[in-house]
């Protein structure tokens, strides 16, 4: 029996709105070809005479012709955004942040992800271990663009060690299939200290950048590690001088690649940066931000445009903001950086006082520094009691995507009862972070007297 995709949604006015189409009716297949997924689907719809069969809701099997334009989309919603069940992950890497995760969170926290659909859909990174021979070919064919792997080493017997399975060393031979292909790679390393870094690092390096242009570009990022680690291999966190070395590591290849292919190709995440306490590139480094959702280069961008939104305040002639009081939480790692970017605002508007706070994150353990990992229970714990004025604002990766939920399922409205105060998200752009924190909602701003 083919297999159904169920309409959730038909959209009014669109084509399978004229042919009747309902919620409840599946697709069985486009043109005899069965639907996968998501993909297969809108590869198929791209022809401009199809025909298509459906199983109604009252059990018929009924065939439509369809005529459209070559661009024009059916106008149907599915259940599911893949069409398909998500494909979970078959490794078990050493530093696998869910095996961190204390029990007794909520479900879909624990759940790993390794679907190559996700990769272009949403910019997941995936191993390409769960990947058969035929789905390769499928995302080939189909010439799905950019596919972001976590490579995290090219040496095949420690790539094996890392991920705990035996068929991860041929990513080389997955990576060159996907170079003949023509498709648009970026690539990941999680560095653990002593295991994957030095010498290896160098070699996954060199290997991956054989693989210009398609191979876009590779971030190299720490291990996250946190309390719950009992059970798993010892990874020791990089220090101060440490994370140094690992950044003139990078910068030797940079230098190197740069005259051999025009590109520094390999960027390091913003983490190694701050915690070896050296500056912030400029912009230029990072060329043209291609690994933003992978940390790299998120804070240079910040400051730029913090100062850009600053910038466009200069002569303007407005009523003067009102006296405010407001605080900013952020993790530990970015402390430093918020706290600059909160005194230049303050300078540009003397009316507005904030007050920032870093919260050490007791929940997952003191290594780690980031934002993305506070809960709600370390924020309340941190600043009962302080002066946190008229608002508070947090990140907004505090947050799940589109809610106000927290890791440890605390929602914004919790923690404002908790701390007798407003609580509102500034969203990752200068331009929220200054006009959030004057609080004025108008155009004009008031900027001091130079």
């Amino acid at each position: 029996m083919k297999k159904g995709h169920k309409i959730i949604a038909v959209e009014e006015g669109s084509i399978a709105w004229e042919l009747g189409l309902e919620p409840g009716d599946s697709i069985l297949s486009i043109d005899g070809m069965e639907i996968e997924d998501i993909f297969d689907y809108q590869f198929y719809i791209q022809e401009t005479f199809l025909t298509v069969e459906v199983l109604t809701l009252d059990g018929q099997e009924v065939s439509l012709e369809i005529e459209k334009d070559e661009d024009e989309d059916l106008g149907i919603a599915f259940a599911s955004s893949l069409m398909d069940d998500y494909r979970s992950c078959s490794n078990k890497c050493i530093f696998c942040f869910i095996d961190q995760m204390p029990p007794g969170m909520r479900e879909t926290l624990y759940f790993k992800d390794d679907d190559s659909r996700l990769s272009f859909l949403q910019g997941n990174y995936i191993t390409l271990t769960n990947m058969k021979d035929e789905e390769l070919d499928r995302l080939i064919r189909y010439h799905l663009s950019p596919v972001n792997i976590s490579v995290h080493a090219t040496n095949p017997k420690l790539r094996c060690e890392m991920l705990h399975n035996r068929f991860a060393g041929n990513i080389l031979d997955r990576i060159g299939r996907l170079y003949e292909g023509g498709i648009t790679m970026n690539a990941q390393v999680v560095l653990c200290k002593g295991i994957n870094d030095g010498r290896e690092l160098d070699r996954t390096i060199e290997d991956l950048s054989r693989y210009l242009p398609h191979m876009a570009s590779l971030s190299v990022v720490p291990a996250g590690l946190t309390r719950y680690r009992e059970g798993l291999p010892v990874i020791e966190p990089y220090d101060r001088e440490e994370a140094g070395k690992v950044l003139a590591q990078i910068r030797s290849w940079q230098d190197r690649l740069r005259k051999e292919y025009g590109t520094a190709f390999v960027h390091a995440s913003d983490e190694w940066f701050l915690q070896a306490g050296e500056d912030i590139p400029e912009a230029s480094y990072y060329e043209g931000f291609g690994q933003l959702e992978n940390g790299v280069g998120m804070v240079r961008l910040l400051i730029d445009e913090v100062r850009e939104r600053l910038g466009e305040a200069v002569g303007e002639d407005s009523d003067d903001l009102p006296q405010r009081e407001v605080s900013i939480a952020t993790g530990e790692l970015a402390g430093p950086i918020i706290e600059m970017l909160a005194r230049e605002v303050s300078e540009e508007y003397p009316e507005v006082r904030i007050r920032v706070y870093t919260v050490k994150n007791d929940f997952f353990g003191h290594t780690i520094t980031v934002s993305g990992l506070l809960t709600g229970q370390d924020i309340i714990r941190s600043l009962e009691g302080k002066e946190l004025g008229q608002a508070l604002y947090l990140p907004e990766n505090v947050c799940r995507a589109g809610e106000e939920v927290l890791l440890d399922d605390l929602t914004l409205s919790d923690i404002s009862r908790a701390l007798h105060i407003p609580v509102n998200i500034i969203e990752s752009d200068g331009r929220d972070f200054v006009d959030k924190l004057i609080g004025d909602k108008n155009d004009n701003r008031k900027r001091r007297s130079l």
